[in-house]
This record gives C-alpha cells, sequence and structure tokens, in this order.
C-alpha cells in the first residue's frame, strides 16, 4: 500500500452514540442522526452513507474516465448503489452492489468507462479485495 503524497481534502467527523446516535461534520454540512438499519427510526445508518459516497466518487471517476476516451457522459448517468450489511458465521460483513446506467453510450464503450472508474476510484479500491463487489451496467 502507498502513502498519500498530497492529501486534497480530509472529511472529518465527530460520531456519539454509535448506530443509534449521530454525526457532524466540522463544517456543518453532514448532521445526521444514525439508526440501525431496519429500525424504522429516524435517521440514517453507516450502509447508506458508504452507498452515497461510494456512487457519488464512482460517478466521479467515471467522468475522468469519460474525458480519457473522448466521451460526454449524459446528465442522465446515475448509479443505484447497494450495501448489504450480513454475516459470515459469527463476524459481520459488507457485501456491494452498483447498477449504472450510461444512456446513449454504446455497451463496449460504457463498459470501458465503468473498467476505468472501477480501477481508480478510491472507494472501489478501498473495497477490492476485502468485500464481495458487483458492478453492472443497466
Amino acid at each position: 500500500m502507498n502513502a498519500i503524497d498530497t492529501v486534497l481534502y480530509t472529511g472529518k467527523t465527530h460520531t456519539v452514540g454509535g448506530r443509534e446516535g449521530h454525526t457532524r461534520s466540522d463544517d456543518g454540512q453532514l448532521d445526521v442522526d444514525l439508526s440501525p438499519p431496519g429500525s424504522r427510526r429516524p435517521g440514517t445508518n453507516p450502509e447508506q452513507l458508504f452507498a452515497a459516497g461510494w456512487s457519488a466518487c464512482f460517478e466521479g471517476a467515471m467522468g475522468i474516465a469519460a474525458r480519457k476516451l473522448r466521451v460526454a457522459l449524459p446528465a442522465e448517468t446515475a448509479i443505484d448503489a447497494e450495501v448489504d450489511l450480513g454475516k459470515v458465521g459469527e463476524e459481520y460483513q459488507l457485501q456491494a452492489r452498483l447498477a449504472i446506467s450510461l444512456p446513449g453510450i454504446a455497451p463496449e464503450q460504457a463498459q470501458a468507462i465503468i473498467d476505468e472508474a472501477h480501477r481508480t476510484c478510491p472507494y472501489s479500491k478501498l473495497s477490492r479485495g476485502n468485500i464481495d463487489v458487483q458492478i453492472r451496467l443497466v
């Protein structure tokens, strides 16, 4: 693993109460209650936050990949992300799926964009080899 040469940004949050608590970023842009998945209590959970972060980052990586291929991403580009929390035996585990829509782009070219984005996206690098990931073009 290579150390970062230049830090571009540091996201900072303060969380109290774990899955039943509250988290707030140092700049106040993120300020949410947390609740366990399926509890029906107000708030989000780490799996939703991971899905949102990864899909946003992945779309950014697709934009970079598309520019390299001299293709414009359509305005309707969309990613549906799902992150499962489960167990393997007694250990908790995540798995994730990204369903990517690139309307108007030929399937071969769309797949090349997706493959390059998955290679370069920091969230993809974080998950690679650590959790089961499925990425598909829809």
